[in-house]
């Protein structure tokens, strides 16, 4: 019950991690779009790919993982359950925004 507990403590701060980068890299695009300084530019453009990189892209894995070993660990009786398929529903598009602010990055 340990690992079950410290894994899911795991995948409540990596969902929140991931949330947080969800939320703020929107407006980081938008302060780069208000700034017409090149320097501010350069910096936004550093700040935008650390966050991508260093925080968004790890918390987005490390929620995944948590997240199905948990169901493993639990033995898969909660994957047909009304709550996990609006959840699991839920994690595939924020999945698919992640993407879509990832392509966005590299415009």
């Amino acid at each position: 019950m340990n690992l079950y507990l410290t894994l899911k403590a795991i995948h409540v701060i990596a969902v929140i991690s991931w949330m947080v980068g969800l939320l703020y890299l929107p407006r980081l695009f938008v302060y780069h779009v208000e700034n017409n300084s090149a320097e501010a530019s350069k910096i936004f453009k550093v700040m935008e790919k650390r966050l991508m990189k260093i925080i968004m892209n790890p918390a987005m894995i490390v929620t995944w993982l948590t997240g199905l070993f948990i169901l493993w660990i639990s033995g898969f009786d909660s994957i047909f359950s009304l709550w996990m398929s609006i959840k699991f529903l839920f994690v595939i598009i924020l999945s698919g925004y992640h993407g879509f602010l990832s392509k966005c990055l590299k415009d």
